[in-house]
C-alpha cells in the first residue's frame, strides 16, 4: 500500500480561519480513508467503493430507502445510482421495488446476501478505517477537527 500523503497542516499561520482549516483536513482524512477502504472494500465484497457505500446507507435501514433519498444522501445524480443499484441486483445484494401508491418511487433493500457479507466484513473494515485515521491524523490534526464542534468538545472534555 502506498503512503499517503503529508497531512495539511493544522497551524494557525495560515489564511484559512479555523472552522474552513479543520474542514480541509476532515476532507483530507476522509480521503485517505476511502484510498484505503477501495482496496479492502472491492477484496471482502467485490464491490466498487460508491456501491459500497449504498450498501452502508441500506445497512442503517432496515425498511430500505428511496433511491430519491439515496441519491440525495450520497450527493449522487439519481443516472448514476441508478447503474450503481442494478450492478448491487445483479449481484444479489439488493431488491428493488415500486412503492406503493407511488408509480415512479422505487426503493432498495438490502438482501441477506449483502447483510452476511457486510457482517463479515466488518472487522476488516472498521479496522481500515482506523488504521488510515491513525495514520493520517496526528494531535494537531485532532484539535483542528475539534474546532468544528466546540460545543461538543467542551462537553467531552467535562464528561
Amino acid at each position: 500500500m502506498a503512503d499517503l500523503p503529508a497531512c495539511p497542516s493544522a497551524s494557525d499561520d495560515g489564511l484559512l480561519p479555523t472552522e474552513l482549516r479543520a474542514w480541509m483536513i476532515l476532507l483530507a482524512a476522509t480521503g485517505a480513508v476511502e484510498q484505503r477502504l477501495r482496496a479492502v472494500v472491492k477484496e471482502r465484497l467485490d464491490v466498487s467503493h460508491d456501491e459500497f457505500l449504498v450498501l452502508c446507507l441500506l445497512a442503517e435501514q432496515p425498511a430500505g430507502l428511496r433511491m430519491t433519498r439515496i441519491a440525495e444522501l450520497l450527493g449522487r445524480p439519481k443516472t448514476r445510482l441508478t447503474y450503481q443499484v442494478a450492478c448491487l441486483q445483479h449481484a444479489g445484494l439488493v431488491t428493488r421495488t415500486s412503492v406503493c401508491g407511488d408509480k415512479r418511487g422505487v426503493e432498495v433493500l438490502l438482501t441477506d446476501k449483502a447483510r452476511r457479507l457486510l457482517t463479515e466484513a466488518s472487522d476488516a473494515l472498521s479496522e481500515t478505517v482506523t488504521e488510515s485515521l491513525a495514520h493520517f491524523m496526528g494531535p494537531a490534526q485532532l484539535d483542528a477537527m475539534r474546532a468544528l464542534l466546540p460545543d461538543h468538545a467542551q462537553r467531552s472534555d467535562t464528561e
